[in-house]
């Protein structure tokens, strides 16, 4: 027998916006009921015919998402206390997947910055270096 999930999780299921342990589960389950599978295809279908509640577009336009922005104050801690709490809180305990991807591309995109001007530096050391006196 197959777990019952609210339509809200397959919802969400088919936005790939479940913490993963959550995905898996349904992921498993629709692999044994044939019911669940009718069941998601009966969502997509409504979808596709542009039938969509309050909370799928909510979900959907992620208005409860930080914005990129936001999540770049966010790494270098330069956001209020008040947001910042929200953004942790969003990451940590929601487990947005899109906003963790997000922040991860920040980080990444930071480390480079830094490697690129460590680089840059280095040249402008070396290309300089003939130039530099040597008092004594």
């Amino acid at each position: 027998m197959t777990e019952p999930f609210r339509q809200s999780d397959l919802e969400a299921y088919l936005d790939e916006a479940l913490p993963l342990e959550q995905m898996a589960r349904i992921e498993k389950a629709l692999r044994k009921g044939p019911k669940l599978v009718q069941q998601l295809a009966a969502i997509h279908s409504r979808r596709d015919a542009g039938v969509h509640s309050l909370g799928e577009i909510w979900r959907r336009a992620r208005l409860s998402c930080p914005t990129r922005q936001q999540l770049g104050s966010f790494l270098l801690d330069a956001l209020p206390e008040k947001l910042a709490d929200y953004v942790a809180f969003h990451l940590e305990v929601v487990g947005c997947r899109y906003c963790q991807a997000n922040l991860a591309d920040l980080k990444n995109q930071q480390a480079q910055r830094h490697e690129a001007v460590q680089t840059r530096r280095r040249k402008y050391f070396q290309s300089s270096a003939g130039y530099l006196r040597r008092d004594r």
